[in-house]
């Protein structure tokens, strides 16, 4: 159950699909003066090293990231937080999600990341130290369900696990729903992967059944990263979807339509 180092998959197209709207998110949500609370579920070591010999092994940055760059232009807010953290930790550093918003937020907003795998919880802390996040070493779900309402009340989490726990499919529309119930102002997201058995429907479609508020479902495909990978996909389920983001996300259908 604590196998899964993100470290493999870092830089992927998925997480470029998953960071770009994350960020674009983060960005307009930080437009206004009003402070906002930031939670994560899995939050995985924060910054990744796309030269490791485990992103290397996988080859999955190169066929991400790597490809696709020059998709941002400099004022894109995704572009931005690359540049930041290229120039401070090298041209091979990637920001994981924990680290976007860190370099996104403010002073005044609140950052709680959650992080079970002991040894991604140490790089975690360390990779976070200076920026004023908790670092929570529990189980994600439960760490957002005490804290639901945040305080601030305005803000976003994000629930992006593996899906190594077979049941997360079965157990997260209930977890949304009880928190959107608890916190009905926030944004909540969630990441999926799009596998060739289509793993995500019988989810998405208890999702899309609740009734819940302001919601956006983004789906985009690509070529499986090397023979035999099954994640063909990368998906975005919005609940309370910031103005605009619809239209983020139309850009992206182009762009990944292109590959």
């Amino acid at each position: 159950m604590l196998s899964y180092q993100h470290i493999y998959h870092a830089g992927n197209l998925a997480d470029v699909h998953k960071h770009a709207l994350l960020a674009w998110m983060l960005d307009y949500m930080t437009r206004k003066d009003k402070p906002l609370s930031y939670l994560e579920t899995h939050a995985g070591r924060a910054l990744y090293d796309l030269g490791s010999a485990e992103a290397v092994k996988t080859g999955e940055a190169s066929k991400g990231i790597a490809a696709v760059r020059d998709w941002f232009d400099a004022d894109h807010p995704y572009a931005r937080v690359l540049d930041r953290v290229a120039g401070a930790h090298g041209p091979q550093a990637y920001p994981g999600s924990p680290r976007i918003a860190a370099e996104l937020l403010r002073v005044q907003d609140r950052l709680h990341l959650a992080e079970l795998h002991p040894q991604e919880a140490e790089a975690l802390r360390a990779a976070m130290r200076s920026t004023g996040a908790r670092v929570h070493a529990q189980d994600g779900f439960e760490m957002a369900q005490s804290l639901a309402p945040p305080d601030p009340r305005r803000g976003l989490l994000l629930i992006d696990p593996s899906y190594e726990i077979k049941s997360d499919y079965t157990r997260l529309p209930g977890i949304i729903g009880k928190l959107h119930r608890k916190w009905n102002v926030g944004v909540i997201a969630l990441w999926y992967p799009i596998l060739t058995d289509g793993s995500h429907g019988a989810m998405l479609r208890a999702l899309e059944g609740q009734g819940l508020s302001g919601t956006l479902t983004h789906e985009v495909r690509f070529p499986p990263a090397r023979e035999g990978h099954r994640m063909i996909g990368s998906g975005l389920f919005v609940v309370n979807a910031p103005f605009g983001l619809a239209a983020e996300a139309a850009r992206l259908d182009q762009l990944f339509a292109a590959l």
